[in-house]
């Protein structure tokens, strides 16, 4: 029942009807629980309020798979601008990119050009930039441009997947590379892949386990609990300063363990991202942790005391997926009758 709930998100975040939908409305239905708005100011903002809160971000400009340099130069713009906004605020915050953004698709050697501006800027002002790990048809490349990028910059990491066979083998070959560690969102072959949550959470660990035991920082990507006190009980019995690692979870999930792990001391970063193109990416989220739909579905559906902001719904899996989809095409053929 997981694989096929898996594969319901990850099939719908490549529905481009779906897609345009949740452009033209989703910020009307309540995509700004999950996404910080479209524009830099707004993502800004919330950067502030979690930074009050003790808690570190890294934004990322949505959009991937972009097959035209216009629109691939446009990203890198506004990467520079974000850079620029956080060195002028002076913000606690990193970037997260997508190299399909930035024109891999298009021209290897003009993706790279485009990241060397943004790493340049991003040195001048001491921020971190992660490239984020998309499908596995991307992997190699994406590895290969890594490698070529640090050969002049150090301010670069990479995410590694845990649903990967290959993912120990590489976490080794980047042991002086900072590192996101994350279960992966996308649906891929059982050739390369594990099929099992519970195999992909079991490598999740040991990788993150083998990580805290060297010397490089690491960014742990999970909102399982469970995980994240396996591993909190892991560094203390191997005395492992906090300094060395960091968790980090999705902007609009688990809010309260957020500021609980923060409060507790552990160094927090909130991933958030912004921008029109939410739909693929939100649905890729569902797809790595299913549970997530009933955290939306609670507040879609549900005020802060629990009680029915409607009729009564049933929420759950797949059956609260298909509720919130029927809800938002309802909403969004009702925005277009008017």
């Amino acid at each position: 029942m997981a694989n096929i709930t898996r594969d319901f998100f990850i099939g719908l975040s490549n529905n481009h009807f779906l897609n345009s939908q949740a452009k033209k409305w989703g910020f009307s239905l309540g995509a700004d629980k999950f996404v910080a708005g479209t524009t830099v100011d707004s993502v800004l903002k919330a950067v502030k309020k979690l930074n009050a809160q003790g808690i570190s971000c890294t934004l990322d400009s949505l959009g991937e798979f972009v097959s035209d340099k216009t629109e691939a130069s446009q990203a890198k713009e506004k990467i520079i601008t974000l850079l620029n906004e956080i060195d002028r605020e002076k913000l606690d915050c990193h970037l997260s990119v997508k190299l399909t953004q930035l024109g891999l698709d298009i021209d290897r050697d003009f993706c790279i050009e485009n990241m060397k501006e943004i790493l340049r800027t991003a040195k001048q002002y001491d921020i971190f930039v992660n490239i984020d790990m998309e499908d596995y048809a991307h992997y190699d490349e994406t590895l290969e441009v890594l490698e070529d990028l640090r050969k002049d910059y150090g301010n670069v990491g990479i995410v590694i997947q845990s649903y990967l066979y290959r993912a120990e083998d590489d976490l080794a070959d980047l042991k002086d590379v900072r590192i996101r560690i994350v279960k992966g969102a996308y649906k891929e072959s059982e050739e390369v892949a594990y099929p099992d949550k519970t195999d992909i959470d079991l490598n999740f660990l040991a990788l993150a386990k083998q990580r805290l035991l060297g010397d490089t920082f690491t960014s742990i990507g999970t909102h399982d609990h469970h995980i994240i006190n396996e591993l909190k009980a892991f560094a203390k019995e191997n005395n492992i300063e906090h300094d060395k690692f960091e968790f980090q979870m999705l902007y609009g999930f688990r809010n309260d363990l957020q500021n609980k792990l923060a409060d507790e001391g552990y160094n927090f970063c909130t991933y958030i991202p912004f921008g029109d193109d939410w739909f693929g990416y939100f649905m890729r989220r569902l797809a790595e942790r299913p549970q997530n739909m009933n955290l939306v579905m609670k507040d879609m559906f549900y005020t802060e005391d629990s009680k029915l902001k409607k009729g009564p719904l049933a929420v759950g899996g797949a059956v609260a997926a298909a509720s919130a989809l029927v809800f938002w095409c309802v909403k969004s053929n009702r925005h277009q009758k008017k």
